[in-house]
């Protein structure tokens, strides 16, 4: 996946999404990009992405902590919200829309 083809996925699931607002890119090298997205609920979702190495993270933010999060550093793995500093691992990798789903359900957005 390139760099511009994640900001497009993360850009139009926030879009079609009732949690997000508008993301903004926070940070755009050669081979990486790393975006923000403020949620209605006053918290926050870091998205990165390394095309160089593959590495992707998201990261639900609230009050300067991560709460959920998901992340392929030494595999594919989620960050539960019962206890975000423990790995969860995962079958396949997480797209944003997949983690954002899973965000929305837990907030009973769905």
């Amino acid at each position: 996946m390139t760099l511009a083809e994640f900001e497009q996925q993360l850009f139009v699931t926030a879009l079609a999404s009732p949690l997000c607002d508008i993301p903004s890119v926070l940070r755009l090298t050669a081979t990486a990009i790393k975006i923000r997205v403020y949620t209605t609920m006053g918290n926050y979702i870091d998205a990165f992405y390394n095309e160089q190495t593959g590495t992707t993270a998201y990261a639900l933010i609230d009050k300067g902590h991560r709460i959920f999060g998901a992340d392929n550093t030494g595999g594919w793995h989620k960050h539960p919200f019962y206890d975000p500093k423990h790995h969860d691992p995962l079958p396949s990798a997480m797209t944003f829309t997949e983690f954002v789903a899973q965000i929305e359900q837990h907030y009973g957005f769905q």
